[in-house]
């Protein structure tokens, strides 16, 4: 007998499927929101014996992953159930079919309670932290549906919601309502549940910087100005920021030049004179890492011929400067929206 056989023929007797708590860590949801959607829509296991506890058959779990991705995409709740039920009886007469799709339904946003963002208290051996969920406040469905799709580490619902966000929004509201609400949800987790939760975060930042780093390079018509130099300060390793501002330019059709992470003074000081841009942003996520030194070279510097000298405009934008105090030669956007406003002020005037 085949050791597959033996295990098969050992586990005859037992029921089959996952239990609740399992099912809802597979998909980064609660079991309160599992054990919800069962009573509210009646997505429960196909097959309920009476006194035993629920198990879900592989078929049963396809139903809850095709809501996941329904109600990420806004899909309300209701529409999702019904949606995912007939699909699971459509593949029960004629088998599976990629003709049925219900996850490219798109309805209306769903703003209602987010039952993903209760704490998984059924998960055994529960981290500080609490359950594989993610705690996003009031934020947009597609924000939550990012999350849920990072915690579930699903590369090809996260990379769907991000283009979509991108599509429907315009880079910088996608960045502010969609990805940095979910990035700062996943960073709140990891801080409390350490490496527990890294592989979320990384998964999570690779597909937001690839889709901002594919709308930068997109092939368009710029506007024949001075570029911006994007840079982040010695020392810093943030770059979303400085991807986002390189997309949202891109959209608006304004050059730039990324130097990216932890640029030394020197070099960055040689590409402005070399390049000679409109302006310059220094980014610094933390106050370790804001160099005030660095600014005031920057903002000294100048290029071009003996004559027709230029200065750029420096812009010192992220966090790590307002904790260190504004520095004089430079401003100091808030949000990416005033930033890119500032930057194409700067070039275009």
């Amino acid at each position: 007998m085949t050791s597959r056989a033996v295990r098969e023929e050992a586990g005859a007797g037992e029921e089959p499927g996952l239990p609740t708590g399992g099912v809802a860590r597979r998909l980064g949801v609660s079991p309160t929101t599992v054990r919800s959607w069962e009573r509210r829509y009646g997505i429960g296991p196909a097959d309920r014996r009476a006194g035993h506890h629920r198990r879900w058959s592989p078929q049963d779990i396809a139903v809850l992953e095709a809501m996941c991705r329904l109600t990420a995409r806004g899909v309300p709740p209701g529409e999702a159930a019904r949606a995912a039920l007939a699909r699971r009886e459509a593949d029960s007469i004629i088998g599976p079919d990629d003709s049925i799709r219900p996850d490219e339904d798109t309805g209306p946003d769903d703003t209602g309670p987010d039952d993903s963002a209760a704490p998984d208290e059924g998960a055994a051996g529960r981290a500080p932290g609490g359950g594989r969920t993610l705690r996003v406040g009031a934020v947009s469905p597609e924000c939550r549906g990012l999350a849920r799709a990072a915690v579930r580490l699903d590369a090809p619902e996260v990379t769907g919601i991000l283009r979509g966000a991108v599509e429907r929004l315009g880079v910088v509201d996608a960045w502010t309502e969609v990805m940095m609400p979910a990035l700062q949800a996943v960073g709140r987790k990891w801080a409390v549940d350490g490496e527990h939760y890294v592989e979320v975060e990384h998964l999570l930042s690779w597909h937001v910087s690839s889709v901002l780093r594919g709308v930068a390079v997109e092939a368009v018509r710029v506007r024949p100005v001075r570029p911006v130099l994007l840079a982040a300060t010695p020392g810093e390793q943030h770059t979303l920021p400085l991807e986002a501002t390189a997309a949202a330019l891109t959209e608006r059709g304004l050059p730039f030049r990324m130097l990216g992470a932890a640029v030394p003074p020197r070099a960055l000081l040689d590409a402005v004179h070399r390049l000679g841009p409109g302006a310059v942003m220094i980014w610094s996520q933390d106050r370790q890492t804001a160099d005030r030194g660095l600014v005031r070279q920057v903002s000294a510097g100048v290029w071009g011929p003996r004559g027709s000298r230029g200065r750029a405009t420096v812009v010192a934008a992220g966090p790590g400067w307002g904790r260190t105090g504004s520095p004089d030669e430079a401003v100091t956007p808030r949000t990416l929206a005033r930033a890119v406003d500032l930057l194409e002020e700067a070039i275009t005037a």
